[in-house]
């Protein structure tokens, strides 16, 4: 009987094996997991060689060759190759020595499995490089190629877990700088150009193959580590006080990570561009980071905060090289693993080289208000989401992975210890150097080294979206002594979820407080510790900041917050203020007065920070037109006492940008314009030439009798070319006049008028400003009906800040009429790009309501 079933169970395996699998969605347009699951059986030890002819001119085509030398073991199906351009830019192909007729459909070259075979393969391409996403200017260029993009460059297998080497030749204009991966081995000259020749690359996904072309400046690193950078700032000052910094700060996070990681670095080379239009901070391109000039260019008098943000941007791109580049998701549904540990990371590896900011509170104010900015919305998300198709991946990022993620992984290492949670990630890293992984992967190593049940508790803050919304109940003796106190959590949306975690609890007595920890993993819990405690004067629920959700808050106690001598109580304070107002619980000018109140008596510069925006927030989202108008002359008055005081220079700074942010009325604009023209200089504000330039648009947004003279004036201040074609892109943004207002924006229709995407965003949130809304209001629904072009054609985070600048700024009952009726009127719309709208108009929804 046992060999009869073992027969029949041998039979059963010859039959799954010899089943062909469906290529129903090998051609979709994108890469199908389908797709994708079935290239990573078929296809092993890829080579790309490329190169690639770069002309002088931005008009001129691109010819290119790729040679590919890839291992094939399943002929079942074609060869198939991503190439998201037109067949026209596909010039011939050669097949192992075969010329071959070119199929391309769908976005796919398609290679017949008839010229093909198993073992190793040559193919060659000569074509015409795709230009999408290679962000061609007048006199440079560079790759962005996250997550599917470089497929739109040229022919690749465009799927993180075909992980390749790369040998790269480029050819451009002999003046013109050069930074790729690996290093540079040799040249060639040819009259007018260079050919520039690289190593063999590290073995790498599509995603993180770069390059950066064009006219920079070039520094080296004086350190035994070398470092390349590539750079066009002109500002001598800037460039004095950043470049040896900013490769300190390089090497000192390459070091923290070889020693928490227990791994080496693991690529070649660390060398870094800075890009002036670069669409986001940085991006962790594998032995050639990019990021964007102004983050890391600052000059001596930049404040605390600026300096910790340059310091936790490079130490983020550089943890990249361990998470994300050296191991690296298995597919973009777990995007957000290399996205929580380099966050995680770089708040761990600046804490030691900022001895004097409170980096608990750091964390608390850099992630907690913008994780719940998503997370409160009816668009919110899981932070792992589903993926049918790597050409939606653009779409999974937001706050939820950038912010919220960090929350949980903190209340893991907490939950946890870190000595154990450090371990099982040293085991992760050497498990899985050089490949590919996924949260189940990790989530396996980690429950080694606890008794928590990981499964279960990543459930909920894993693949769960929402937040908790917390309660209490408090019974007392008839001495005044508690005899029962409850806490409660259920699911903001109305679910079922609960959220397991920690934090503390303090009673505020007259002459102490009492804290009580608190770790709650059911609907409710019975906090024992406080039975036969006094009645307190205050409770404050998260005190150490380190819990998740909304907290019950007496309005009585409101007044009390500014007077809280612990940093962290403070901002949980103010945090936990916001998320109430916005939750109806708190009248929006009670609010306000609590935070104009914070600000007159704040001395952190980070809770500063974090008071101004809320503020802001409350003042331009939530009041009424009427209510502002009240409100302003006594904000304005006192911000503007404020900046006359003996205060720091970053205090100041905040202050000032603040003030500048409101003070739109005519004695705001005349003090404006009084500190622009350099005629009235406040005491310690120091202000560099980009912040006079944006005071210059400030005073055209605000519509100041002078604002062409001011702009026209302005322009001839600045010398960097660069800033300068910014300055022209925007002007018409800050026009008085509307056509001009309505023609730019209406420009934007045509995507070649997108590609500047920084700039782009910064001329929408002119135009459709507060103060501009009544006129730009009719271009709403042609925000809302370019989205799914604007994804197609932009950047990972260009579609939900083009909603957020353009419909995410309005109002007013006519804005949600228009935002709802688009919605409605297209029940099948994209549901990833409709979370985007639904995430971006939160604030425009919930007006409607807490006015009606």
């Amino acid at each position: 009987m046992k060999n009869l079933l073992l027969l029949f169970g041998i039979a059963l395996l010859f039959a799954s094996c010899d089943k062909t699998v469906s290529d129903e969605h090998f051609y979709d347009v994108g890469i199908s997991a389908e797709l994708a699951q079935f290239r990573k059986k078929q296809v092993s030890n890829i080579h790309y060689n490329l190169s690639f002819e770069i002309p002088a001119e931005k008009s001129e085509k691109i010819n290119s060759h790729l040679l590919l030398e890839v291992e094939i073991s399943d002929l079942s199906h074609p060869l198939v190759l991503d190439f998201h351009e037109e067949a026209s830019h596909l010039l011939s192909l050669n097949v192992n020595g075969k010329d071959t007729e070119i199929d391309h459909r769908d976005q796919h070259l398609i290679i017949p499995k008839e010229v093909l075979t198993k073992g190793s393969n040559s193919i060659a391409i000569e074509f015409i490089a795709g230009e999408l996403s290679l962000n061609r200017n007048e006199d440079f260029l560079y790759t962005l190629l996250v997550p599917d993009r470089a497929s739109t460059l040229f022919p690749c297998f465009d799927q993180p877990n075909l992980k390749a080497n790369y040998t790269l030749n480029i050819s451009a204009p002999k003046d013109w700088k050069v930074l790729a991966g690996a290093p540079e081995i040799a040249s060639e000259e040819n009259g007018d150009f260079i050919t520039h020749r690289f190593a063999k690359s590290d073995l790498m996904s599509t995603y993180l193959f770069s390059f950066v072309v064009g006219k920079f400046e070039q520094a080296e690193s004086a350190s035994d580590f070398a470092q390349t950078m590539l750079y066009r700032e002109i500002n001598a000052e800037k460039i004095e006080a950043s470049i040896p910094e900013v490769f300190s700060l390089h090497q000192k996070a390459k070091e923290f990570l070889e020693e928490y990681t227990a791994f080496p670095f693991p690529f070649q080379k660390l060398d870094f561009a800075t890009i002036p239009i670069f669409q986001y901070g940085g991006m962790e391109h594998v032995g050639a980071i990019q990021y964007r000039e102004s983050s890391l260019f600052l000059d001596e008098n930049a404040t605390d905060s600026e300096m910790l943000g340059r310091a936790k941007l490079i130490g983020h791109e550089t943890a990249h090289m361990w998470f994300g580049d050296l191991v690296t998701m298995d597919w973009f549904d777990d995007v957000w693993m290399k996205e929580v540990f380099a966050n995680f990371m770089a708040g761990k590896l600046v804490n030691p080289t900022y001895p004097n900011i409170n980096h608990e509170l750091s964390f608390l104010a850099n992630h907690y208000p913008s994780a719940y900015r998503e997370d409160r919305t009816k668009g919110t998300n899981p932070i792992r989401q589903k993926l049918a198709n790597l050409k939606d991946a653009g779409s999974l990022y937001g706050s939820i992975i950038y912010d919220k993620a960090p929350i949980m992984m903190r209340q893991l290492e907490t939950a946890m210890g870190e000595e154990a949670f450090q371990k099982g990630i040293q085991k992760y890293i050497k498990t899985y150097a050089n490949g590919n992984a996924d949260w189940n992967a990790l989530v396996k190593i980690l429950d080694e080294k606890t008794e928590m049940d990981l499964q279960h508790w990543s459930e909920v803050w894993v693949n769960q979206s929402g937040r908790p919304i917390l309660s209490d109940k408090i019974e007392f003796a008839k001495d005044g002594t508690i005899s029962s106190f409850v806490i409660s959590q259920k699911a903001e949306d109305g679910s079922d979820k609960i959220w397991p975690q920690l934090f503390d609890i303090t009673f505020f007595y007259p002459e102490e407080c009492k804290t009580f920890s608190v770790s709650i993993a059911e609907k409710t819990l019975d906090l024992k510790e406080a039975i036969g405690e006094r009645q307190p004067s205050a409770i404050l629920y998260n005190s150490n900041g380190l819990g998740y959700g909304v907290f019950p808050m007496d309005k009585d106690s409101l007044a009390n917050i500014p007077s809280l001598t612990d940093e962290v109580m403070r901002g949980q304070s103010y945090i936990n203020l916001f998320e109430n107002t916005l939750s109806g619980n708190i009248a929006p000018l009670l609010a306000f007065e609590t935070f104009q109140k914070g600000i007159a008596q704040e001395e952190n510069e980070i809770l500063a920070r974090l008071i101004s925006g809320e503020l802001s927030s409350i003042f331009w989202n939530y009041l009424r037109e009427d209510q502002r108008e009240h409100v302003l002359p006594s904000l304005e008055s006192q911000l503007w006492d404020q900046l006359q005081k003996d205060l720091p220079t970053n205090l100041k700074k905040t202050i000032f940008s603040l003030y500048s942010g409101i003070a739109y009325e005519k004695a705001g604009q005349d003090r404006l314009y009084s500190v622009w023209k350099k005629d009235f200089e406040i005491k310690d504000l120091k202000l560099n030439p980009d912040n006079f330039t944006s005071l210059a648009m400030t005073l055209a947004l605000y519509g100041h009798s002078k604002a062409d003279e001011i702009l026209t004036e302005e322009r001839t201040r600045i010398s960097n070319p660069d800033k300068l074609d910014r300055f022209d892109f925007l002007q018409p943004a800050l026009s008085q006049n509307e056509a001009e207002r309505d023609s730019l924006f209406e420009s934007f229709e045509e995507p070649t008028n997108r590609e500047k995407e920084s700039w782009v965003l910064s001329a929408c949130g002119y135009i459709h400003h507060p103060l501009h809304q009544k006129s730009a209001i009719k271009h709403l629904p042609l925000a809302l009906e370019l989205l799914e072009d604007i994804q197609e054609t932009g950047d990972i985070f260009f579609p939900k800040r083009w909603t957020s600048v353009t419909s995410g700024q309005y109002t007013s009952p006519e804005a949600a009429k228009i935002v709802s009726d688009f919605l409605a009127s297209n029940p099948d719309y994209n549901p990833i790009l409709k979370n985007k709208i639904l995430q971006a108009t939160d604030d425009l929804m919930r007006v409607q309501a807490i006015q009606r």
